[in-house]
Order: C-alpha cells, then sequence, then structure tokens
C-alpha cells in the first residue's frame, strides 16, 4: 500500500469542482471570477499541504526504521538460543554468545561450519532445496536447526549470499521422547514347542525337577528385565514388558533360547521355545493379538525362534537346529477331517503348487486331487508349465492316467473358472508370488496351505485351514498322513502312490535328509497302496547333457570360509535350475563342506539352490535374499541375471550370517 499523498486521491473533487466554477461563470461571469481566483487559491494551499506532509510522513518512517533496526540489532545480539551466520562456502563470519558457548569458548571465527558440526548440508542449503528444521546433535545435546538463506547481493558487502541457521534445543523434548517409547508396553507369548516329546525323552523321576527348571529359567531370564510373566498353561507363558527391555532382550539375541537348549536334565531332545513379540504402538488387546500371529510364525518356521514384529517386517532370532518331528498323529488327523469337510462343502477345487514345479509340489498336488475324486469332487490342478524335474512324471502320467492327466489346466484356464465358491489348495509353499497364479487367492475366500517349508514374512492372507509342518520331511509326506483319516479307502493308483513317493524320495534325497519315523509310515502307507521304488527311480533319470552340465557346475567349485561350497553355471540351460539343486545336492559329498550354493540363469532370472548337512542355516542365508525353505535345504531368486552379483549378494549374506551367529 502507498503511503505517500498525493492529487490522485482528491482528482474527481478537484474536477467536479471546476465544472462547476465554469458553470457559474458562464451564468454569472463576476461571481465565476471570484470562484476561480479561490480556487486556484484552495488547488495551491492543497499542493502545500501534501508536500509537507509527505515530507514529514518520510521523516516518520525513517525514523521508524532506525528504531527497527536498533531494535532488530538489540533482539539479535541477546538473542536467547544460538545462532551463526556463514557465507557460501560455509565459512563462520558471525556468532552470537549462545553459539560460541556451544563449543567451550574456542576460536571459531572463520571456521569451517561442516568441521565444526556434522549434519549440515550446505549445498543443500544453497540450492533452496533444504528449507525445513533439521536435527543434529552436538556435546550429546539434540538440536533442531533452522536454515535461512539470506540475499545480500543488492547491498554493499561484497558477498552474494549469507546463510543463518539457529539453533533450538530439543534434549529435553529428546529425553521425554525416549522416555514415553521405552516406557511403552509390549507382548510376548511364549511355548514351549517341543514340551511333550522332551518330558517323554526325560527319566520319569527327572520330569518334575525339568518342568521347574524349565519355568524357573524362563521367569528368571525375563524378569532380569524388569518384566512380568504369567505361565497360563503347561507350556505357554505370557509376558509383558517396555520396549526399553526388549531392545536389550534383542541385542542379547534372545539367548534365552540357548539357555533352555542346554537344559539337561537326562532329556534326550533339547528344550526348545518359540516367541512371538508384538510391535511397538498397540493397545493391548492389538498386542497380545500380534504376538499370537508373530508365535504362529515361529512355530511355522520350525521353532526354536524368536519372532518380533518390526513396523511392517519381521526380525528373526534363533531358528538355527533342525525342527523336532511331532510324534502325535492328531493334528494330521483333525486337518485332515477339517479339509474333507471343506471338499464337501465346495462346488469344485482347485490345486496349486509353486513355480517350476518340482516332484514334491507335483506328487503332493495328485495326492490331494485323489482326495478330491474320492469325495466325488471336480478337481483340477493348475500348472502353467512343465520343466525337466517333473517331465518323466507328467509323461508317464499322460501314459497311464490320462483321465487325471486332462485335470491339469493352466492359471488361465482356473482364473476364467474358479468361483468364491470353489476351494483353492496351495501345496508345497505358501508365498502368494511364488504360485503359477497368484491371481487366484483374490479370486476365493476359501484357500488351504499345506506345506513343510518354514514360514517366511510373506503368507497368504487369511487362509480357512492352514497345515505348515517343518519337521515333515516333504508335503507328499503330510498329504499322505491327511488321505488316511479323509476316507476309509485310500483308492490311490499304482502312479499316484509312485507320485507322492517320488516327493519324498526327492526332498529327502533318499531318505537321507529331513527323514523322520513319520516318513518311513508314509513310505510304508505308499508301499502297500502299490507304490514301486525302481519306477520311482525311473522318473529321476537324466540325459547325458544334464550329467555333463551338473559335472561342470561340480568342477567350477570354489571353497569359502572353510566350509562353503559355491559354484554357478553361466550360460542358461532348459533344466538349469534342476541341475542347480542336483549339483548342490552332490557338492555335499565333498569332504569337509557342510553347506553348499549353486547359482544359475533360468527364465530372466538368478536361481540359488542350497544345501546343507544341519549345523549351518541355509534358509536363515537365502532369506536375507528373498527366498526361504529349510535348515538344510533352501533356495531364492533374483531379478538380475547377473551371476556375478549374485554371487557377491550371496557372499555378503553368509558373511552376515556368520556375524549373526558369532553374536549368539
Amino acid at each position: 500500500m502507498n503511503s505517500k499523498y498525493s492529487v490522485e486521491d482528491i482528482k474527481y473533487y478537484l474536477i467536479f469542482s471546476a465544472l462547476l466554477i465554469v458553470i457559474v461563470a458562464y451564468f454569472t461571469p463576476l461571481i465565476g471570477l471570484v470562484a476561480v481566483f479561490l480556487y486556484v487559491y484552495i488547488v495551491y494551499t492543497l499542493l502545500k499541504n501534501i508536500k509537507i506532509k509527505n515530507e514529514e510522513s518520510k521523516k516518520y518512517i525513517e525514523e521508524i526504521s532506525d528504531d527497527f533496526d536498533t531494535v532488530t540489532k538489540q533482539a539479535v545480539f541477546s538473542m536467547p538460543f544460538p545462532l551463526v551466520i556463514a557465507d557460501e562456502k560455509g565459512i563462520i563470519i558471525w556468532y552470537n554468545t549462545p553459539f560460541l558457548n556451544l563449543f567451550k569458548d574456542q576460536d571459531i571465527m572463520n571456521a569451517d561450519l561442516n568441521d565444526l558440526i556434522n549434519g549440515i548440508d550446505i549445498e543443500s542449503v544453497l540450492d533452496g532445496s533444504l528449507k525445513n528444521t533439521f536435527p543434529i546433535t552436538i556435546e550429546n545435546s539434540n538440536y533442531s536447526v533452522y536454515p535461512n538463506l539470506i540475499d545480500v547481493s543488492k547491498t554493499n558487502s561484497d558477498r552474494n549470499r549469507m546463510m543463518m541457521f539457529y539453533f533450538i534445543n530439543e534434549t529435553h523434548f529428546k529425553k521425554l521422547e525416549r522416555k514415553y517409547i521405552d516406557s511403552n508396553s509390549i507382548v510376548a507369548r511364549i511355548e514351549v514347542d517341543n514340551f511333550d516329546e522332551a518330558m517323554d525323552s526325560a527319566p520319569s523321576s527327572n520330569r518334575p525337577q525339568l518342568i521347574a527348571e524349565i519355568d524357573s529359567t524362563i521367569r528368571g531370564y525375563f524378569e532380569d528385565f524388569d518384566a512380568l510373566v504369567r505361565k497360563y498353561d503347561t507350556d505357554m507363558y505370557l509376558v509383558v514388558m517396555s520396549f526399553k527391555s526388549l531392545k536389550q532382550i534383542k541385542e542379547k539375541r534372545f539367548d534365552l533360547l540357548d539357555d533352555l537348549r542346554e537344559l539337561d536334565k537326562g532329556n534326550t531332545i533339547p528344550i526348545t521355545l518359540s516367541i512371538g513379540v508384538s510391535s511397538f504402538g498397540l493397545s493391548y488387546k492389538e498386542a497380545y493379538a500380534e504376538s499370537d500371529t508373530c508365535l504362529d510364525l515361529a512355530l511355522g518356521r520350525g521353532g526354536d525362534q524368536a519372532v518380533v514384529k518390526v513396523d511392517d517386517n519381521y526380525e528373526f532370532f534363533g531358528g538355527k537346529s533342525k525342527a523336532v518331528e511331532k510324534r502325535n498323529k492328531v493334528k494330521a488327523r483333525v486337518l485332515g477331517i477339517a479339509l474333507r469337510q471343506l471338499i464337501d462343502g465346495a462346488s469344485d477345487v482347485y490345486i496349486m503348487g509353486h513355480k517350476n514345479a518340482d516332484m514334491d509340489a507335483i506328487g503332493s498336488g495328485i495326492g490331494v486331487l485323489r482326495a478330491v475324486l474320492n469325495r466325488g469332487k471336480k478337481g483340477h490342478i493348475v500348472l502353467n508349465n512343465s520343466n525337466p524335474s517333473i517331465e518323466n512324471l507328467l509323461n508317464r502320467m499322460k501314459e497311464e492316467e490320462e483321465e487325471t492327466y486332462n485335470m491339469i489346466v493352466t492359471g488361465e484356464y482356473a482364473m476364467n473358472n474358479i468361483t468364491p465358491k470353489s476351494l483353492l489348495i496351495l501345496v508345497d509353499n505358501h508365498k502368494p508370488s511364488f504360485t503359477e497364479a497368484p491371481e487366484l487367492l483374490e479370486m476365493t475366500p476359501q484357500v488351504v496351505i499345506i506345506d513343510h517349508h518354514r514360514r517366511g514374512k510373506e503368507f497368504v492372507k487369511d487362509p480357512v485351514l492352514t497345515y505348515v509342518e517343518p519337521y515333515a520331511s516333504s508335503t507328499s509326506e503330510l498329504v499322505t498322513e491327511m488321505l488316511t483319516y479323509m476316507n476309509d479307502e485310500l483308492n490311490l493308483t499304482h502312479f499316484e502312490a509312485d507320485a507322492l513317493m517320488s516327493g519324498i524320495v526327492v526332498d529327502t534325497k533318499n531318505f537321507s535328509f529331513q527323514t523322520g519315523v513319520r516318513t518311513f509310515e508314509a513310505a510304508s502307507i505308499l508301499k502297500r497302496a502299490g507304490a514301486d521304488m525302481f519306477k520311482v527311480k525311473q522318473l529321476f533319470q537324466d540325459d547325458l547333457d544334464t550329467l555333463l552340465n551338473k559335472a561342470e557346475v561340480v568342477h567350477n567349485t570354489k571353497i569359502i570360509f572353510n566350509e562353503i561350497a559355491i559354484s554357478k553355471m553361466e550360460r542358461e540351460a532348459p533344466n538349469s535350475i534342476l541341475i542347480a539343486a542336483q549339483a548342490a545336492d552332490e557338492l555335499l559329498d565333498i569332504n569337509g563342506v557342510n553347506a553348499s550354493f549353486v547359482i544359475t540363469v533360468s527364465s530372466g532370472k538368478t536361481h540359488i539352490s542350497g544345501r546343507s548337512r544341519g549345523n549351518i542355516s541355509v534358509q536363515l542365508i537365502l532369506e536375507k535374499l528373498g527366498g526361504g525353505g529349510h535348515l538344510n535345504m533352501a533356495g531364492a531368486q533374483l531379478e538380475s541375471t547377473d551371476v556375478n552379483y549374485a554371487e557377491e549378494s550371496l557372499i555378503n549374506a553368509i558373511k552376515e550370517y556368520y556375524e549373526e551367529d558369532e553374536k549368539e
């Protein structure tokens, strides 16, 4: 707004007055002449007064400006919080006393601001991208810094721009924030996941003492962190602790798992725990529900580990021991009956494994299809493409079971025909992104999971039935057990028995890995149903090219960390993934090798197959690369086709695994 007085402000009045004078002069010249002289005098006086008023106004503004400059300077000099001014190079050209006090009165004039304080991005302030406050720490005190860029190019200064930084001490608020965060309540649920088996393995006279030791160890551990512990079942505990306590326990990497595993009261089976811990900032009800979910995840991954929810992700601790086989078949019977009821209530059933299906995925799928047919329902196996690892099985299926072979459909067919009343059964996989057709999971609310892999971060949302048992050798073993409870008669054909047996054989490496009593019981059921081991062996025969490629992979092997074999197959072959898996198995035959990894390229991605003798968890290693599986058998795939990059990433994951192992 213009503060000057001007004739412009009253020009319309002057014009109107002049017109009146003209009119008066026209009718009465004498009076008009007098009016003209009077009008000129008034205008002259008005212009003179306007000039005087403008000069007075200018003087007043100059006085106000001088006073304001004095007040501003006084305010800057007496400002109670630290203030510093620097040039475009970050060199300090002025500071106030509170800023000097931050550095114990040392000489800081003309010093580089970056040398004094870490965290000030001079370039971002100069280019205008940094306008908001940013945090820094000086001598254990927390400050919020307000940057201000000043243009001085129009002044007499030889500089173009200067930077002013205000420092607001927020140490008190940060302490209050940390106190609030640290005192936030965290809920944990604990289950002794092999309680019955461990008790059965201990002498009866030692069992009360063993129970007391378990209880005492768990209570003592958490009470040392000022946590509340309540036992609400023979093998279940509820813990309420502060977030600060959780951080301390995480720093110790839940060494309670090791303490319980080393407990020895004559029990031949070690005591293992599964722990589910809620995340920060929830109500007690929400925290309890989340800890329950995390406990399910820990149990689904095989137990002997803690799972902590952190934002939208999970942190895993432990999980380096093999899952203990459950000798009680009650769960298999209950879930078998439940699955039978779901099949009976569905309009039709779709069975789906993972991409690049192996013998266990297709074999267990054929077993579930038999369960569907036994209930008189229409069923389909979803399989987009065959691959060398299952080619022999599918060829035999086409010859001997043509009607069943025609029940294999593509994902596109399934998406066009599935309805909300259809039942979708996932076998040998629980990760939506790894399925043949992930879209199917959104097209029906009825999803069942049957899997033997350790549960990962990714999981199907709200399945109606879940049977994930990492102790099992294979999904084919689980399906075989369930079949015995789903119908009075198995009605397995010889081919179907061979298919299920092949799934067990491939995942146990001919009954040498992850094999328990129930594995042989399942094999005996299939044997009585007509499984022929000679025909099963024929399903795994390889051609000459496969054998030569496998030999090349073994030849290119190198040993790292004195116990891990790594090899890679840089050229892509139709059966690259099969070669990698088989070669990884063979590398374990090398003396002194406890784990092996083979890297290969297939379908525009890099695949890694990992195998272990059991004392190194290839699952934990490959989970760092987005994969998963079992302690002694796992896999991962990377979007890149650069095998050298994959090898470097794998080695870094192995190093990280060893570092975590040393901490524990």
